[in-house]
């Protein structure tokens, strides 16, 4: 298997992590257990199938002077993704004393970055103390895989289960150094229409850092802890918010969030009057069942969350606006679509910009509010069925709070990572969730 040179958005996510600071995003499953030893044996499981994964091999490499073959405009400064001759699964598969809570032990585990000489991944595996329960937390580097991608990396080393096959990608010609003339003048008009569509998002992030009404809340001075917590609702409850008030699941989702964050501020103090904080919410551009995920294929839409309005359908109805808005615009174009721009810095100032590029995140939105999506089937490790899944998200520099989302067997999770001592009562926001679910069906009755 030969080298892969890393994509630029990809390269970006490797070069912006810091000690205080891991780009690595992270999953914790909750399986029912059988016995005490189920998760000993599950270890030994994702040990052992490890190896087969290919994903899971490879290794992440910084390079100034690629191979020839390899070599491509601005390749200069950048990283391989490449399998690693010395992988050994037990370097990545551990097992941790029984625990009482999963997400108070995955708090202090999201907060060790992964070790960059071998692959960035790891699976934690966490029995549980009463022996009926026992977690896994996978944790992957933004680098080598974004939630589609470390989706399929995570089902590698669970129970087979019948997927449909990925479509065959068409074969592509072997790429020369030079282009073929015949094709410049429609590299030209596509290089042109790039660089309008550069300036245009350039211009609307810079556009989204004025006239800011956040909350010290959502920026604090970064500490390197982590807290994460969780809380599954109801999607049926979900459903029928929607269908009472028009819209789409994900515009509920988005709208719970903002009406917890509106509890949640109030309760601690900080007050959320005039609130309106700016969501990031991630659009993936990978195509369905891609016969090659690899590589970060992400844009966004940027919103204000309308904290501060005391009406939950009021709330709801503004985000499904704005949504509706982000949609038409599409998801290259607006302050949203800033990954975008990964692909128009060259790979040595992505190595040497990293740092200035992370500290800028905060500027550009003041939390995450990302969707990851799952299969209905469900999924099992070693026979044990899988109950609840938290995704968790990595969490920016000069930011305190990330949200994920993901739907699984008729239940809705929402996993929160923020910085433990900025965040000291994340439990509260975790409980402001469901309130915020209860609080929109109360609305929508007649």
């Amino acid at each position: 298997m030969t080298p892969d040179p890393l994509a630029p958005l990809d390269l970006a996510f490797w070069n912006i992590e810091s000690a205080e600071h891991p780009m690595h995003l992270g999953a914790l499953g909750v399986f029912e257990a059988d016995s005490p030893t189920a998760g000993a044996l599950a270890a030994d499981l994702l040990a052992a199938r490890a190896p087969a994964v290919p994903g899971l091999r490879m290794r992440i490499r910084d390079t100034w002077r690629p191979p020839m073959a390899l070599r491509r405009p601005f390749a200069f400064g950048g990283a391989t993704r490449e399998p690693d001759p010395r992988f050994d699964p037990l370097d990545h598969v551990r097992l941790h004393a029984p625990a009482t809570d999963f997400h108070a032990r995955a708090g202090r585990l999201m907060e060790r970055p992964l070790e960059r000489g071998r692959p960035p991944w790891e699976a934690h595996v966490l029995p549980g103390a009463d022996g009926g329960s026992f977690a896994v937390l996978f944790k992957f580097h933004h680098a080598l895989a974004d939630g589609l991608r470390a989706l399929t990396l995570a089902a590698g080393v669970l129970d087979p289960m019948d997927l449909p096959a990925p479509r065959p990608r068409p074969e592509q010609p072997p790429r020369g150094l030079l282009p073929d003339v015949r094709a410049l003048p429609d590299r030209l008009r596509g290089a042109l229409s790039d660089a309008g569509r550069a300036l245009d998002i350039g211009a609307a992030a810079a556009l989204s850092t004025l006239d800011v009404r956040s909350s010290p809340a959502f920026l604090a001075a970064s500490s390197g802890t982590r807290r994460t917590a969780g809380v599954s609702v109801d999607l049926d409850d979900v459903h029928h918010v929607r269908k009472t008030t028009g819209g789409t699941v994900n515009d509920v989702l988005i709208a719970v969030v903002a009406g917890a964050l509106r509890r949640w501020l109030d309760e601690r103090g900080d007050g959320s009057e005039g609130v309106a904080p700016r969501a990031l919410i991630p659009v993936s551009r990978r195509r369905p069942r891609s016969a090659h995920p690899q590589g970060n294929r992400l844009s966004g839409y940027l919103m204000r969350l309308p904290v501060g309005d005391p009406d939950p359908l009021a709330r709801l109805g503004t985000v499904r606006a704005a949504m509706d808005r982000n949609k038409d615009a599409g998801p290259g174009r607006g302050a949203g679509a800033v990954a975008l721009l990964a692909d128009h810095v060259p790979a040595l100032g992505h190595r040497l910009g990293g740092p200035l590029v992370s500290g800028a995140a905060r500027l550009w939105f003041d939390l995450l509010v990302t969707s990851v999506p799952l299969p209905s089937l469900g999924l099992r490790l070693g026979g044990h069925p899988l109950t609840d899944v938290y995704p968790l998200a990595p969490l920016a520099r000069g930011h305190s709070l990330a949200v994920a989302v993901s739907t699984y067997r008729g239940r809705v999770h929402y996993g929160l990572l923020a910085d433990a001592k900025a965040v000291p009562d994340l439990d509260r926001l975790a409980v402001a969730v469901a309130e915020e679910v209860e609080t929109l069906l109360t609305a929508c009755r007649p």
